[in-house]
């Protein structure tokens, strides 16, 4: 090791823990050992419905360089879609937006400045790395704001912040709004961020992966509290907005608050993830027009299409339809679980940053007015389902 190598890692200490490593891991073959007798953890990854591998920490790093998607199982072997849920048949969502008069007048309360002062202080942490006492940091600074966005709309007695807490010491966060009915929407963002090539060392602002859909999601729950109907319970289905630690990890976080839900047998109706809301510069470079993506691959076919009528009602700009591939984001963990889910991101996959998991995902690559328009759709869908029926078929 040279000398600037030593003092990086003795710089670094503070902030990063060496994982524990135990000889019931070694013994079950969960640990190997390199050339050097030291031990090397591994993880079982799964990259397709059934397709598992076991890995290491390195080789994970490796499949994010190389845009392959992946769940970390490792810890969640037994999750699997329940029979139990394909038997009760499918969510009928509205065919039609139609609380109008509800969303409306909210939408001119939606602001840019939030959503800037939020994620020009949440990039701004070192990393957001869920191994990392940075990423601890910021999740305890996310749930702070998220309790003051609560506290300023005198919300306090309605809406409760818990951490969800995980082994690895960042949280995730759930904010709930109960409504008349345990039948619960979810709307969801991950906090964590992570530099591909050396996570414990190399920053990751992460400003668009996903701080862009952390404040985005925080900014509609802003607006949603201002609703008197919100505020006075009368929603017909309890909302939930979710902030999942450890998705850069194999979808650590949601995996885990979705099996404890699978488990306890909550009724959950439907789940938006808002993974990178803000980046345009390669859409607009390459001549087309602005647009949200909706995900159509690995989702909830009749949610998806609930989605595509609210953004006509709601947003300013249109929809393009794209993929993305197994895995390739929170709302995997809620279809795993059996609950319908779907994902809309900032476009077309092949268009969205180019930076991301590096030093590069910083906040004057973030266009705010696109963040709007989907803070516009979360408030919209928010609203609609919180009031909607959400009976079986």
């Amino acid at each position: 090791m040279r000398l600037s190598q030593a003092l990086l890692v003795g710089a670094a200490s503070t902030a990063f823990a060496a994982p524990r490593i135990t000889d019931y891991q070694l013994y079950q073959g969960l640990v190997e050992q390199d050339t050097n007798n030291a031990p090397v953890e591994r993880f079982l990854v799964e990259t397709a419905p059934g397709v598992t591998k076991w890995v290491t920490e390195e080789d994970k790093l490796e499949m994010l360089r190389n845009d392959i998607n992946f769940m970390d199982i490792t810890e969640h072997q037994d999750f699997a879609t329940p029979v139990r849920v394909a038997n009760q048949g499918k969510v009928k969502f509205p065919s039609a937006a139609a609380k109008q008069s509800g969303v409306k007048p909210l939408l001119p309360k939606l602001s840019i400045d939030p959503m800037k002062e939020n994620l020009a202080k949440f990039s701004s942490f070192y990393t957001r790395y869920y191994k990392s006492s940075y990423g601890a940091e910021s999740s305890k600074w996310l749930q702070g704001k998220i309790a003051d966005t609560v506290k300023e709309s005198k919300a306090e007695k309605l809406v409760q912040i818990k951490p969800f807490d995980h082994p690895w010491g960042q949280s995730s966060i759930i904010a709930t709004i109960p409504g008349k009915s345990n039948k619960t929407v979810v709307i969801g963002a991950h906090q964590d961020s992570i530099n591909m090539f050396f996570p414990t060392m190399l920053p990751a602002p992460g400003a668009d992966d996903d701080g862009s859909g952390t404040v985005t999601i925080l900014e509609a729950l802003r607006v949603l509290l201002q609703d008197p109907d919100i505020l006075a319970g009368k929603a017909a289905n309890t909302l939930e907005f979710h902030w999942y630690s450890a998705e850069e990890g194999g979808l650590l976080g949601s995996q885990a608050i979705f099996q404890s839900y699978q488990k306890a047998g909550r009724d959950v109706r439907a789940m938006l993830q808002q993974d990178m809301t803000g980046f345009i510069k390669r859409t607009i470079a390459a001549g087309k027009k602005e647009a949200l993506g909706v995900i159509t691959d690995f989702v909830d076919p009749d949610l998806t299409t609930f989605i595509q009528k609210v953004i006509t009602e709601y947003c300013d700009i249109p929809y393009v339809l794209t993929k993305c591939g197994y895995a390739c984001s929170d709302h995997a963990s809620a279809s795993k679980a059996g609950y319908p889910s779907a994902f809309v991101i900032e476009g077309e996959m092949d268009l969205t940053h180019d930076g991301i998991h590096t030093d590069k995902d910083t906040i004057d690559l973030v266009d705010f007015g696109h963040m709007l328009q989907h803070a516009k759709l979360t408030l919209g869908l928010a609203y609609e389902l919180a009031f909607a029926d959400l009976e079986m078929s």
